[in-house]
Protein backbone atom coordinates (compact mmCIF):
# COMPACT_ATOMS: atom_id res chain seq x y z
CA UNK A 1 0.00 0.00 0.00
CA UNK A 2 1.25 3.25 -0.67
CA UNK A 3 1.39 5.41 2.51
CA UNK A 4 1.32 8.54 0.76
CA UNK A 5 -2.07 7.71 -1.18
CA UNK A 6 -3.57 6.77 1.83
CA UNK A 7 -2.37 10.03 4.33
CA UNK A 8 -3.81 12.40 1.21
CA UNK A 9 -7.36 10.20 0.90
CA UNK A 10 -7.94 10.60 4.94
CA UNK A 11 -6.96 13.99 5.18
CA UNK A 12 -9.17 14.77 2.24
CA UNK A 13 -11.81 12.59 3.05
CA UNK A 14 -12.21 13.46 6.19
CA UNK A 15 -12.26 16.83 5.59
CA UNK A 16 -14.85 16.90 3.42
CA UNK A 17 -17.02 14.39 5.99
CA UNK A 18 -16.58 17.37 8.51
CA UNK A 19 -17.23 20.12 5.74
CA UNK A 20 -20.63 18.58 4.42
CA UNK A 21 -21.52 17.71 8.43
CA UNK A 22 -20.89 21.32 9.08
CA UNK A 23 -23.58 22.40 6.59
CA UNK A 24 -26.40 20.47 8.41
CA UNK A 25 -25.05 22.10 11.86
CA UNK A 26 -24.19 25.89 11.52
CA UNK A 27 -26.15 28.37 9.70
CA UNK A 28 -22.89 30.34 8.52
CA UNK A 29 -22.32 27.62 5.75
CA UNK A 30 -26.02 28.19 4.25
CA UNK A 31 -25.13 32.04 4.54
CA UNK A 32 -22.28 31.76 2.69
CA UNK A 33 -23.75 30.09 -0.32
CA UNK A 34 -26.25 32.31 -0.25
CA UNK A 35 -23.54 34.80 -0.28
CA UNK A 36 -22.24 33.29 -3.81
CA UNK A 37 -25.94 33.69 -5.33
CA UNK A 38 -25.87 30.01 -5.45
CA UNK A 39 -28.27 29.00 -2.07
CA UNK A 40 -29.88 26.46 -4.84
CA UNK A 41 -27.50 24.82 -5.05
CA UNK A 42 -26.03 24.42 -1.60
CA UNK A 43 -27.24 20.70 -1.02
CA UNK A 44 -26.60 19.35 -4.37
CA UNK A 45 -23.02 20.53 -3.67
CA UNK A 46 -22.88 19.02 -0.11
CA UNK A 47 -24.37 15.50 -1.72
CA UNK A 48 -21.39 15.73 -3.94
CA UNK A 49 -18.94 16.48 -1.46
CA UNK A 50 -19.99 13.56 0.64
CA UNK A 51 -20.18 11.04 -2.41
CA UNK A 52 -16.40 12.34 -3.26
CA UNK A 53 -15.48 11.67 0.36
CA UNK A 54 -16.64 8.15 0.80
CA UNK A 55 -15.93 7.37 -2.69
CA UNK A 56 -12.13 8.36 -1.86
CA UNK A 57 -12.52 5.36 0.85
CA UNK A 58 -13.83 3.67 -1.58
CA UNK A 59 -11.13 4.17 -4.03
CA UNK A 60 -8.46 2.77 -1.92
CA UNK A 61 -9.74 -0.73 -2.66
CA UNK A 62 -10.95 0.27 -6.73
CA UNK A 63 -9.15 2.40 -8.02
CA UNK A 64 -11.64 3.98 -11.12
CA UNK A 65 -13.62 5.15 -8.03
CA UNK A 66 -10.42 6.87 -6.74
CA UNK A 67 -9.96 8.37 -9.91
CA UNK A 68 -13.78 9.49 -10.31
CA UNK A 69 -13.65 11.14 -6.84
CA UNK A 70 -10.24 12.47 -6.70
CA UNK A 71 -10.99 14.35 -10.39
CA UNK A 72 -14.59 15.35 -8.78
CA UNK A 73 -13.54 16.96 -6.23
CA UNK A 74 -10.71 18.70 -7.78
CA UNK A 75 -12.99 20.20 -10.47
CA UNK A 76 -15.71 21.13 -7.14
CA UNK A 77 -13.05 22.66 -5.73
CA UNK A 78 -11.61 24.58 -8.64
CA UNK A 79 -15.18 25.97 -9.63
CA UNK A 80 -15.39 27.02 -5.56
CA UNK A 81 -12.21 28.68 -6.19
CA UNK A 82 -13.91 30.76 -9.76
CA UNK A 83 -16.44 31.35 -7.06
CA UNK A 84 -14.36 33.09 -4.77
CA UNK A 85 -12.36 34.76 -6.94
CA UNK A 86 -15.95 35.99 -8.94
CA UNK A 87 -16.74 37.46 -5.16
CA UNK A 88 -13.53 38.79 -4.87
CA UNK A 89 -12.56 36.77 -1.71
CA UNK A 90 -8.60 37.57 -0.50
CA UNK A 91 -6.35 34.78 -1.16
CA UNK A 92 -6.49 33.47 2.45
CA UNK A 93 -10.42 32.86 2.32
CA UNK A 94 -9.66 31.28 -0.46
CA UNK A 95 -6.61 29.07 0.26
CA UNK A 96 -8.89 25.94 1.53
CA UNK A 97 -9.65 25.31 -2.17
CA UNK A 98 -6.57 25.42 -3.24
CA UNK A 99 -5.44 23.75 -1.45
CA UNK A 100 -8.17 20.65 -1.90
CA UNK A 101 -8.06 21.25 -5.55
CA UNK A 102 -4.27 20.33 -5.28
CA UNK A 103 -4.57 18.21 -2.84
CA UNK A 104 -7.49 16.16 -4.95
CA UNK A 105 -5.44 16.39 -8.08
CA UNK A 106 -2.31 14.94 -6.65
CA UNK A 107 -4.28 11.75 -5.15
CA UNK A 108 -5.55 11.55 -8.90
CA UNK A 109 -1.88 11.58 -9.84
CA UNK A 110 -0.73 9.20 -7.37
CA UNK A 111 -3.69 7.05 -8.07
CA UNK A 112 -3.48 7.01 -11.74
CA UNK A 113 0.35 6.01 -11.72
CA UNK A 114 -0.20 3.23 -9.95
Amino acid sequence: MNYLLLTCVLISSLSFMGYSISYFTSSHMKTEFDRFKLKKFGLFVIILEILGAFGLLAGLLFKPILLISSGGLALLMLLGLITRIKSKDSFLVSSPAIFYMILNSYIYYLGSNQ
